[in-house]
């Protein structure tokens, strides 16, 4: 935006100087997940590297690859495990009901180190940490979403919640804020629905329905939605529903859209009829 205020969720380059077809790459990782649910936190980063992408003018989730940076400490008691189970659930079932491969990535097993200090024997141990990059053909980098709001007065926000209102506080920046860690994660509890989104946001991309996006698996509502303003130097009106701590603050996969007033109905019925309706706010 005007103000070079680094929130967009996905980078997007041209091919050439005579063509408006480009590409566009976009991360995910949800590490601090890994200390409570070691395949939720593989299953976020995917779902998260997917919601930043989607900012992007794609023809279908299918164009989408990935490469995989996985990182553990191998050999430690129990993070084996925990690595198998991921692997497996990322890329034995997340990734082939979404319809999208990894044909590429790395890994570092030896994410641990030991030394002794004062005849002490002491050790850091990393959780188990999943990097995900996703890229994909753009059929026209003009039509790439960012958070940067539009100066409209009749215009509204819709959170699209795919945590489906469970609000999962486990592993978010509030709860390291309190020093706590918490025992329920966030997850990707369906792949359809994600799929349903995807497609949806592409559809009204492709109607130019959309005036702005932002994910906001990472950080939470609150933080999507002050990004939003940062890189629009514009206020915004929220109305909560339920507890407003918990909504503010969870960092469930999702998305904020500003959509024409006029246009509202018509952007919400395009989530109802792609089974998304009781994830739209």
């Amino acid at each position: 935006g005007p103000w070079q205020v680094p929130v967009a969720d996905v980078a997007v380059t041209l091919m050439g100087f005579k063509t408006y077809l480009g590409e566009a790459f976009a991360i995910g990782e949800r590490t601090p997940l890994a200390v409570i649910d070691g395949p939720a936190s593989g299953r976020m980063a995917v779902g998260e590297a997917l919601t930043n992408i989607a900012a992007a003018r794609i023809e279908k989730i299918g164009n989408v690859k990935l490469s995989a940076n996985w990182m553990a400490a191998a050999g430690y008691p129990g993070e084996d495990a925990v690595l198998f189970d991921t692997v497996k659930a990322v890329a034995m079932e997340l990734c082939p009901a979404l319809g999208i491969s990894i044909p590429v990535g790395k890994d570092s097993m030896s994410m641990r180190t030991a030394w002794k200090e004062g005849g002490k024997s002491k050790e850091v141990v990393s959780p188990l940490s999943l990097i995900v990059s996703a890229f994909a053909p753009c059929g026209d980098i003009r039509h790439t979403l960012t958070p940067q709001l539009q100066p409209l007065e009749d215009s509204a926000l819709l959170l699209v919640d795919l945590g489906s209102g469970k609000n999962r506080l486990g592993g978010s920046v509030l709860a390291q804020v309190y020093g706590q860690l918490g025992n329920q994660a966030p997850d990707v509890d369906s792949a359809e629905k994600l799929k349903a989104f995807f497609s949806v946001v592409q559809q009204l991309n492709r109607e130019r329905k959309i005036l702005a996006y932002h994910d906001r698996s990472d950080g939470g509502l609150l933080a999507t939605l002050a990004e939003m303003m940062f890189a629009s130097h514009l206020g915004v009106s929220v109305e909560m529903e339920g507890d407003p701590f918990a909504a503010l603050f969870a960092e469930e996969l999702g998305a904020v859209l500003q959509v024409k007033a006029a246009e509202q109905i018509a952007v919400v019925n395009a989530f109802h009829h792609a089974g998304l309706a009781a994830e739209v706010h």
